[in-house]
């Protein structure tokens, strides 16, 4: 009777101290709406290196192996992206602008996606942006995937298929 009441015992304060440490691990992780907030501010900085023609703070932003595409080419590597930016960067008006409008994180916190418009000098959108981030060790987002698109007038989607 006595070793029974002491394996219940055991198993009891075993499931309290696993489920306790259980709920410590799943409250340890960041959470993803504040790390979204974070990249949010992330990516307006990102867009003030452009309106501040601020081009050394610019590739501060991108991540050594980052891949930006132009077009139908990609360019690879925070040097090769900051170089074929230079020329936007050039002159006293900035030749641009973006804001974003969307951002997300995974919920390992890792990686997160920022989108939202492009405009010209005259605030007329030209078209959208798509940027991939990567969350370093010491918290800092990092660009590793950049896509610009024309703006569009899409015709209306159909009925998704089933």
């Amino acid at each position: 009777m006595r070793e029974s009441s002491a394996t219940t015992f055991v198993a009891a304060v075993m499931t309290f101290v696993l489920g306790v440490s259980g709920v410590a691990v799943a409250g340890e992780g960041p959470d993803p709406s504040v790390l979204a907030t974070d990249l949010k501010a992330t990516e307006e900085a990102f867009a003030r290196t452009m309106a501040d023609r601020d081009h050394a703070a610019f590739a501060s932003f991108l991540a050594e192996e980052t891949v930006f595409f132009a077009g139908p080419r990609e360019i690879r590597g925070k040097a090769a992206v900051a170089k074929a930016w230079k020329p936007f960067f050039d002159g006293p008006e900035a030749p641009f602008s973006w804001q974003p409008d969307t951002a997300a994180v995974l919920d390992s916190g890792t990686l997160g996606l920022t989108s939202g418009p492009v405009f010209a000098p005259d605030g007329t959108r030209v078209g959208t942006f798509n940027s991939v981030w990567r969350r370093g060790a010491d918290g800092s987002w990092k660009v590793v995937f950049d896509r610009g698109c024309p703006d569009c007038e899409c015709p209306p989607s159909s009925d998704p298929p089933n």
